[in-house]
């Protein structure tokens, strides 16, 4: 899996996760979601995601959106 597919991949379970905890823990774990909604809508516009970094120095291969 290259750098782009992991990062969809991550963006979505922890989005599901946190709303999984919203559910059984408490609501404010809604939060954790609207950040990484946010972070994803920024990285749309800025190229920066923070996720792919960390993947990049992990030694993931970059995709065609992260390069």
């Amino acid at each position: 899996m290259n750098i782009d597919r992991l990062v969809f991949a991550i963006a979505g379970l922890f989005i599901l996760a946190s709303l999984a905890l919203s559910q059984y823990h408490s609501p404010n774990w809604l939060w954790f979601t609207a950040f990484v909604g946010a972070n994803m809508f920024q990285a749309a516009f800025t190229g920066f995601c923070p996720m792919a970094n960390i993947l990049k120095l992990f030694g993931k291969e970059a995709g065609c959106a992260f390069k």
